[in-house]
């Protein structure tokens, strides 16, 4: 049991109370400070503005400043309604997550319930290139998040899947559509993907001694799409799945 030995220390629940309420994803579970009424502001408008900014200028240029100044108020006035940065990212991104319309019911296949997550997902992240990456870097705990979660889980657990092996899909979905998001929209701002990628291609033909395989069987997404590319993976992923051997108690 901790004690409280002088008056500059708490015990070890206020010490991991602390560090929460400053770690991303904090936001879900502060409780305390409520926001004081303030006529210029809110917390939808706040929200909806971090989006805005974020859409244009990406995660790092983010600042509670700057989001101040394009909300036309004094930034001290911001934390009235959020306590960190971090707490305006984990809502942006959450509202990210409000706009992946999925189904109100589960169809009779549980496959066309994943793919219809996995492609409004997708959706949903390229339209908003920071979220994916950002997706990857803090827990997803905010309602619209959970809400898409619950989805999934439902519909892998209709598939069959239970206790570890249905976490294993869940994540092994969610980290498919998150990571070549993330993937796609870095190489979508690229103005010189084309060159970048024959770069690469013929750097890896320059030695193919060391990497014959990689020489002989480079991705071509320039003859490609980055949908069919998706699509693709997705059909591979959703098969390996559907294998009986997914679900084969450990």
């Amino acid at each position: 049991m901790s004690t409280k030995p002088d008056g500059n220390r708490g015990t070890d629940a206020d010490q991991g109370k602390k560090v929460l309420d400053n770690a991303p994803g904090a936001v879900w579970f502060r409780t305390g400070k409520t926001a004081r009424p303030r006529p210029q502001l809110s917390h939808e408008r706040i929200v909806t503005t971090a989006v805005e900014l974020l859409d244009r200028d990406g995660v790092r240029k983010l600042s509670m400043r700057r989001l101040a100044e394009r909300l036309g108020a004094h930034a001290t006035s911001l934390y009235w309604h959020v306590a960190t940065k971090d707490d305006v990212l984990d809502l942006a991104l959450d509202a990210v997550f409000a706009g992946l319309d999925l189904p109100e019911l589960h169809s009779a296949s549980w496959q066309d319930d994943v793919e219809a997550f996995m492609t409004g997902l997708r959706s949903v992240l390229l339209r908003h290139p920071w979220a994916g990456a950002l997706a990857n870097s803090r827990p997803l705990m905010g309602p619209n998040a959970l809400r898409c979660s619950e989805f999934a889980y439902t519909a892998l657990t209709t598939g069959g899947f239970e206790g570890v092996h249905l976490s294993s899909a869940a994540a092994t979905i969610t980290h498919y559509v998150i990571g070549s998001a993330s993937s796609e929209a870095v190489w979508r701002q690229r103005s010189d993907e084309a060159a970048t990628r024959s770069a690469v291609d013929a750097h890896i033909r320059a030695h193919i001694d060391e990497y014959p395989t990689l020489a002989g069987h480079f991705p071509l997404l320039e003859e490609d799409d980055w949908d069919s590319h998706f699509h693709r993976g997705m059909r591979l992923l959703l098969a390996g799945l559907a294998s009986p051997d997914a679900r084969e108690r450990s």
